[in-house]
């Protein structure tokens, strides 16, 4: 009789441990711990700022600054500002958006890396954790959503029909986020030192998806190669912005600056990244916390 590991396992109906299972049975088992994902985020929301007196208000305040800091300097001393109506919603809209894009890839950049223990610890499917993650940048979106009305309401905007697309255009960066934040984890997982790269390749990110100034004045009149065009026009932060600035932003509605495509590129880097992220997370699902 076959006495070898492979044979006995196989007689006694035992398996790898942390083998990777099929990818339906993954989403299964993901969707098994929802309730994990939507506590842990929560949970990591909290603690962020818990030893901060401000506590939860940081939240908020955190990209009101950015946004008044890039009002000094580009909208006042560049002069980004002429030629683009509202230019403060304008403005604080680009900064909040980029910033839910921005800190989701950071903290996917880390999921692994930095809660080894916890992966090491316990059995569960580890695309929870730069999901969760995401959970919880989109949390820290919401409350500002609701500074970033009050402040498009006191700039003289009225509700309008069009808020209502502010719901799928978020759904949309969400899924592009989390899909991101999935490849980055992976990668970052095999290499820590990402994470100290990653805030200078957002940075030149941000400075290319017209957070600070409009895409579409700045190369008007002007010879650009049709690649650089081409890449800005395809740039998917810079469409996730234009995507809420049409919603939320009445003069930018009326000056017809939203490309034509930009719900569809939008449905189509969501779904490319999403699910590509996800898959490629998934092929290396047996391999992470084990060095």
């Amino acid at each position: 009789m076959d006495r070898s590991p492979a044979a006995l396992a196989a007689q006694y109906g035992l398996t790898v441990s942390g083998a990777r299972p099929g990818l339906p049975e993954y989403v299964g088992r993901l969707w098994g711990r929802r309730h994990f994902l939507v506590s842990f985020s929560r949970a990591k929301l909290h603690a962020q700022y818990s030893q901060a007196r401000l506590g939860q208000w940081w939240q908020v305040v955190t990209p009101l600054l950015n946004a008044a800091v890039y009002y000094l300097i580009f909208g006042v001393l560049i002069g980004t500002r002429h030629g683009v109506e509202d230019f403060v919603p304008f403005l604080v809209t680009g900064v909040f958006v980029f910033t839910f894009t921005q800190n989701s890839v950071l903290a996917g950049t880390r999921a692994i890396s930095g809660n080894l223990r916890l992966v090491q610890a316990l059995h569960f499917p580890r695309a929870s954790l730069p999901i969760a993650l995401c959970l919880t940048q989109l949390q820290q979106l919401l409350y500002s959503m609701v500074v970033l009305l009050a402040l498009v309401l006191g700039w003289g905007e009225r509700p309008h029909l069009a808020w209502l697309l502010a719901a799928p255009a978020l759904l949309l960066q969400f899924l592009f986020n989390a899909g991101l934040a999935l490849f980055m984890a992976r990668i970052g997982s095999r290499l820590p030192d990402l994470a100290q790269l990653m805030p200078f390749t957002l940075r030149a990110w941000m400075y290319a998806s017209g957070v600070m100034f409009s895409i579409g004045h700045l190369t008007a009149g002007r010879r650009v190669p049709g690649f650089v065009q081409w890449l800005l026009d395809m740039n998917p932060a810079a469409i996730h912005i234009d995507l809420m600035r049409f919603a939320l932003i009445g003069s930018f509605r009326q000056s017809g600056q939203l490309p034509p495509y930009a719900w569809t590129l939008g449905a189509g880097w969501a779904l490319v990244i999403g699910i590509g992220g996800f898959v490629y997370f998934w092929k290396a699902e047996e391999r992470y916390g084990r060095g």
